[in-house]
């Protein structure tokens, strides 16, 4: 048996959609100190004290508009996506969820106990961001060094402009973009400015630079927002969508503090005022079709974009288990699987 395997992990889901599973789901997520990172104490007084007596009855009412029969959509999709890789590959493929279940170190325990000595790591994000690429490496990590000592983790790195990725996500995007449009709108899951200065190692770049992000530094090795700008100019230039034809916005914000602007839902609301009446929103951010963009951008955004005058509203699936996502993950483990 291969020694080698597999391992991708996906953001996680409640277990259901009753609001003690989806309450224990956020409070596993929200006390992440690379999602919430304020000092402890006041993480946990912010998380028990502000968000938890009212959110999990919110969220769960959010949940049951998307469960199917499979349960959350996040999770059944990545359950196929395990499938379909491990059908093309010979090395075990292995799932985790950062939040939830399966977990990570049920995974790191699985791979443990078939004697798995090297690991390639796949986080299902194309983007570096502390609360998502950076918190499943260091969770992995964490668990291997304490329970699985001697299992060797090689980490794919962020993928948000490799060709090959932009060109699946122009080949999943391409039935979309061929029925017209008047406008293409890249809407990203947003976070707080303060986590793009703080992954800012120099300190000197980061909202310090005019239009930081379009001025070439090291900086961008680790910065969400100039990472997902190079996703959108990348597939725009792939797909030919004309400068004046697409967009990019930022969605989910959760603290009131200052996060990226412009918000997707005010942009949705603005859009028709500018003429736009039929409307592609595509979520680069996201691997997997899940809350954020199903309830948040498929079911509201929609809802939000045809009241404020828009005609015709398509959001374009997430990658989900696309022939050429599932190429792209193939060919990374045979490179990887090369090179060891």
């Amino acid at each position: 048996m291969s020694k080698n395997a597999v391992l991708l992990v996906n953001l996680g889901s409640p277990d259901s959609t009753s609001v003690e599973d989806v309450r224990r789901y956020l409070d596993e997520f929200l006390s992440d100190d690379r999602v919430i990172d304020s000092p402890k104490i006041i993480q946990q007084i912010v998380v028990k004290g502000f968000i938890l007596p009212k959110r999990p009855a919110e969220s769960a009412k959010a949940y049951k508009k998307i469960w199917t029969d499979e349960g959350s959509p996040l999770i059944a999709t990545s359950f196929n996506l395990q499938k379909l890789l491990q059908e093309q590959i010979t090395e075990h493929v292995e799932l985790g969820m950062r939040y939830g279940n399966p977990s990570i170190p049920s995974a790191i325990a699985n791979l443990k106990s078939k004697g798995i000595e090297n690991v390639f790591l796949v986080p299902l994000y194309p983007h570096y961001a502390m609360s998502s690429y950076e918190t499943v490496v260091e969770r992995v990590q964490d668990e291997v060094s304490k329970n699985a000592q001697g299992m060797k983790i090689t980490t794919l790195q962020p993928f948000y402009d490799d060709p090959e990725y932009i060109d699946a996500m122009y080949q999943n995007a391409k039935p979309y973009l061929d029925g017209g449009y008047d406008k293409v709108l890249f809407s990203y899951h947003s976070i707080p400015v303060r986590h793009l200065k703080k992954a800012d190692s120099s300190k000197a770049h980061c909202q310090v630079v005019e239009d930081c992000c379009a001025v070439c530094s090291p900086a961008h090795a680790t910065c969400y927002k100039a990472q997902a700008r190079a996703t959108t100019e990348a597939l725009a230039k792939r797909a030919g969508i004309p400068k004046d034809k697409y967009a990019t916005s930022w969605q989910s914000r959760l603290t009131r503090e200052p996060w990226i602007t412009p918000s997707t839902d005010a942009t949705l609301e603005e859009l028709p005022k500018q003429g736009v009446k039929k409307l592609l929103v595509i979520c680069p951010a996201f691997v997997s079709d899940c809350l954020e963009t199903l309830e948040e951008i498929q079911m509201e955004g929609k809802e939000e974009f045809l009241e404020a005058g828009g005609e015709e509203f398509q959001m374009i699936p997430c990658l989900n288990e696309h022939p050429a996502w599932i190429r792209f993950l193939r060919n990374k483990t045979e490179n990887w699987i090369q090179g060891l």
